[in-house]
C-alpha cells in the first residue's frame, strides 16, 4: 500500500463524506454571489454560483463524482512509475537577484507549487502561500530566498481552502508581519481564515465577480475553475474554489488555481479576453484516472491554453511537493517534447526569476 501521508489524512475524509449525500446533490438549487462586487457576466442566463441540493458550491459542467473505491484503488494498485519517480534527482532551478524586489519595477516570481510573488503597479501580491513545511507536504524545491525577506505585502490571493494552497502556518505568520495586509478569495473562505489574521480585511468574490478594493487600473476578477473544496469532515464545498483574472493598462494574468480540463476555459477568454500570460498548473495529475477530475495533466493544460489564446505559458504545481505519482520534473518534460503544440512562448519556470517578459 502507498504511504502518502497527505493523501490520507486528507482526501478519506472528503470520500466518507461523499458518501453520506444524497444524489440529489449534484443538481442545481439555488444560485448565489457577494451582490456588493460588480460581477461581469458570462453569458445573459448567468445568475451567480450554482448551488446544489445541499446548498453546496458546484462545478458549472461536471460534477465531482469520484468515490472512496476509487481513492482505495489508487491508494493499493502498483505505481507504474515508482523507481523511476525514486531515482529522480532533478528539482526546480533557481535563479534569485535580491535587487530585483527593491527596483520599483513589475515583477513576476515563482516561488514554488502554486506561489507567486507579484509587484504590480506598485503594489505587492502572493498567491496561495504555502511557505513552510507542515505534518504533511514538505517541500523537494528550496524557496528562492528566504521567507524573512518577502517584501511587505498589500494583497494575497487565496484561489480555494485546500492545504497546499491555503495554509494556516503561513497565513498566520504573514498576517502578523504586514498589519495593512488585504486578503481576496472566493465566497465562504473568510470564515475559514479570518481566525488566523488580526481582523485584517477579506473580500470574497463569486465566479466573474471583480474586487473592489484595487485602485484604479488594476482589476482582479474572481474566475471559475473545475475543483472542488474541503478541509475537515464536514465542509466540503461549502466554500468557493477558483482562479484570478489580474488586468492592468499594459498587460494580463490569469492565474489557473487548481482546475480539471472544462469549457470554463472558453467562458474566460470569451467573457474577459487573452491573457498575456497564463500561471498554468500542469502537475498532480497522475493516474490521470483518478486527477483529471481536480489537476490538469500538462498536454490538457496545453489545449487550455491555446484556448484561451494566451501569449506565455508559465507552468506551476509541480516540482515542489509530492501529491501524486509521476516523477517530480516529469510535467516539465511533457511540456518540452510537446512545445510546437504551444501557440504561444513557453517560459521556463526558474524559482526567483522576474517571468514578466519586456517589463
Amino acid at each position: 500500500m502507498r504511504k502518502n501521508n497527505f493523501i490520507w489524512a486528507f482526501l478519506i475524509p472528503l470520500f466518507a463524506v461523499y458518501l453520506m449525500y444524497d444524489k440529489n446533490k449534484s443538481m442545481v438549487n439555488g444560485f448565489t454571489s457577494n451582490p456588493s462586487l460588480l460581477t461581469i457576466s458570462p453569458n445573459d442566463d448567468w445568475k451567480g454560483n450554482p448551488l446544489d441540493g445541499n446548498g453546496r458550491f458546484t462545478n458549472l459542467y461536471y460534477p465531482f463524482e469520484s468515490s472512496f473505491g476509487d481513492l482505495l484503488k489508487w491508494q493499493t494498485s502498483k505505481n507504474p512509475q515508482k523507481e523511476e519517480k525514486k531515482a529522480e534527482t532533478r528539482k526546480l532551478l533557481v535563479d534569485f537577484d535580491s535587487t530585483l524586489l527593491s527596483t520599483g519595477d513589475d515583477y513576476l516570481i515563482w516561488l514554488g507549487h502554486a506561489s507567486y510573488l507579484m509587484q504590480i503597479n506598485g503594489k505587492t501580491f502572493l498567491t496561495d502561500p504555502l511557505l513552510f513545511d507542515n505534518t504533511f507536504l514538505k517541500r523537494e524545491s528550496e524557496l528562492p530566498f528566504p521567507i524573512e525577506k518577502l517584501p511587505e505585502l498589500d494583497y494575497i490571493l487565496l484561489s480555494h481552502n485546500h492545504r497546499d494552497h491555503c495554509d494556516k502556518q503561513t497565513l498566520k505568520y504573514l498576517a502578523e508581519i504586514n498589519p495593512k495586509l488585504k486578503i481576496l478569495t472566493g465566497l465562504g473562505l473568510e470564515e475559514v481564515v479570518s481566525s488566523w489574521t488580526n481582523g485584517h480585511f477579506i473580500q470574497e468574490a463569486g465566479w466573474y465577480q471583480q474586487y473592489s478594493v484595487l485602485d484604479s487600473g488594476l482589476q482582479i476578477t474572481y474566475v471559475p475553475t473545475r475543483h472542488w473544496s474541503r478541509r475537515w469532515l464536514w465542509d466540503d464545498n461549502k466554500s468557493l474554489w477558483g482562479g484570478f483574472y489580474i488586468q492592468t493598462n499594459d498587460y494580463s494574468i490569469y492565474f489557473m488555481g487548481d482546475s480539471g480540463q472544462g469549457p470554463h476555459f472558453e467562458d474566460i477568454k470569451s467573457t474577459l479576453g487573452t491573457p498575456d500570460y497564463c500561471l498554468m498548473g500542469v502537475g498532480a495529475f497522475k493516474p490521470e484516472w483518478f486527477m483529471h477530475q481536480a489537476h490538469i495533466s500538462p498536454t490538457d493544460a496545453i489545449d487550455a491554453f491555446n484556448t484561451l489564446e494566451g501569449k506565455f505559458f508559465i507552468p506551476m504545481h509541480f516540482g515542489t511537493f509530492n501529491l501524486s505519482d509521476e516523477p517530480r520534473m516529469e510535467p516539465w518534460d511533457i511540456l518540452v517534447q510537446n512545445r510546437a503544440k504551444i501557440h504561444g512562448e513557453l517560459v521556463e519556470p526558474i524559482l526567483g526569476r522576474n517571468l514578466l517578459k519586456n517589463e
